[in-house]
């Protein structure tokens, strides 16, 4: 099966989100919570639209999952799912910060088979098929060659609950704030997977993560040679939550240091 047939239709879906919040970053459009600093904007549901809408007139019988409309289904038990996060980062989109990005992955079979990921404000298309490495505006990317975490640059992100739960990540940020280089914390756990497949960061963590957050990124850096586990090195989901992303060659470390709790 050529599977490139599907990204079309993701790079066409994404191109389309990145271009509603270009031309609507920083208006003065509505914003709602989902929970005390969970939000969401009038142009998530603007890009969530159109990115169905495309996928449904090529693909009408393909079930979707979405952040915001949750779970579209067809009168058909389709063998594929499209994942979608219509516009991840919406704190930093809501706040004029230039750090978002579309992101669409396709499961086929309970496998994540293609994904593309479109950060609009830099115009960077990052695309991979299964089986056929991973691409930043057609051109290959490969994960970086660091072996020692104390040069490692890594990112993480925090869960809406930080206020109320004590699985707020606090712990692990200061105990890898000591080891590695250095920490970032961008707001956008997607493009975060995507600097990592092209070499920009050399590992990332993050607990209470959604499907959308991690399925067209998880592909992405798998097929730029990276390592993904959960926190303690076994199998990952992205149905589970928790991810560990790594080069592969600090993997064992950031393993060892999140063990430490």
């Amino acid at each position: 099966m050529n599977l490139k047939i599907f990204l079309k239709t993701a790079v066409k879906a994404v191109k389309e989100a990145g271009r509603i919040q270009r031309e609507r970053f920083g208006e003065n459009f509505k914003i709602e919570h989902k929970g005390e600093i969970n939000l969401v904007t009038e142009v998530d549901y603007q890009c969530e639209k159109a990115i169905i809408d495309i996928i449904k007139r090529d693909y009408p019988e393909h079930e979707i999952l979405t952040e915001e409309a949750g779970s579209v289904k067809t009168s058909s038990n389709s063998r594929y799912k499209w994942i979608i996060d219509p516009l991840d980062g919406t704190t930093n989109y809501a706040h004029s910060y230039p750090c978002f990005c579309a992101s669409i992955g396709l499961e086929m079979d309970g496998e994540v088979v293609a994904g593309a990921v479109y950060n609009s404000m830099l115009d960077e298309l990052f695309t991979s098929v299964k089986g056929e490495g991973a691409y930043l505006n057609g051109n290959r990317i490969r994960v970086s060659k660091v072996s020692d975490i104390n040069k490692g640059l890594l990112a993480t992100g925090f869960p809406y609950d930080i206020r109320h739960s004590k699985e707020n990540n606090l712990n692990h940020f200061c105990n890898f704030a000591v080891r590695a280089q250095a920490i970032r914390r961008p707001g956008s756990a997607v493009l975060d997977l995507c600097y990592l497949a092209a070499g920009r960061f050399d590992g990332f963590w993050e607990l209470k993560l959604y499907p959308w957050d991690m399925a067209a990124s998880s592909l992405i850096v798998k097929e730029s040679g990276g390592m993904i586990t959960d926190f303690k090195g076994g199998e990952f989901s992205i149905y589970k939550g928790e991810m560990l992303a790594t080069n592969g060659l600090i993997h064992q470390d950031m393993v060892d240091i999140l063990k430490l709790g």
